[in-house]
């Protein structure tokens, strides 16, 4: 990808940016205190996600929106975590993620509703061939990749809504254990 593709999709992307910065600013100062720099060697739940709907921002006739995402998280009970998730990318190759992040409490209800931010950021394998210029940094068949989050937790079920760039968004679901 020229550098000015990429510079024009970082372009796209910020207005994403700005509004998840806003929403993680908007949130009181008590739920981002952090207890220690290195997390905590804890096992508090295991997560367990497929994906339930993809859409792509761009009407590209290459684009699958069936992605088959299955994904695992260990989470600590500082609410830092780490996963892997396998998918077919937008081009149907098989892909991985393997990501590590940290979870941020946004709004609680009392019937024990909890919504709440992910950030995860890891590396990127799958974009091969004619498509591996298609994310940024895939020189190697191998990128660096950020992915935010809004997610809600009820009991042991959560679901997420996943925005992957410019390219598109996912809405996830899946169990805790």
């Amino acid at each position: 990808m020229p550098l000015f593709d990429q510079q024009l999709s970082l372009l796209r992307v910020s207005p994403w940016i700005g509004w998840l910065a806003g929403l993680l600013l908007s949130t009181p100062a008590t739920a981002f205190t952090l207890p220690d720099w290195t997390p905590a060697l804890e096992w508090d739940h295991t997560l367990v996600q497929t994906s339930l709907y993809t859409r792509h921002f761009s009407a590209d006739p290459e684009h699958t929106n069936q992605q088959d995402l299955i994904s695992i998280e260990l989470h600590n009970p500082n609410r830092w975590l780490a996963g892997a998730a396998w998918f077919k990318n937008s081009f149907d190759q098989p892909s991985w993620y393997f990501y590590a992040g940290r979870e941020f409490p946004l709004w609680q209800t009392d019937q024990g509703l909890n919504v709440r931010a992910k950030l995860t950021g890891g590396l990127l394998h799958g974009y091969q061939g004619e498509y591996r210029d298609k994310i940024p940094f895939n020189h190697l068949e191998i990128a660096p990749a950020a992915l935010p989050s809004i997610g809600v937790q009820w009991g042991r079920f959560e679901s997420d809504l996943i925005v992957f760039g410019t390219a598109g968004m996912m809405i996830t679901a899946g169990m805790r254990f």
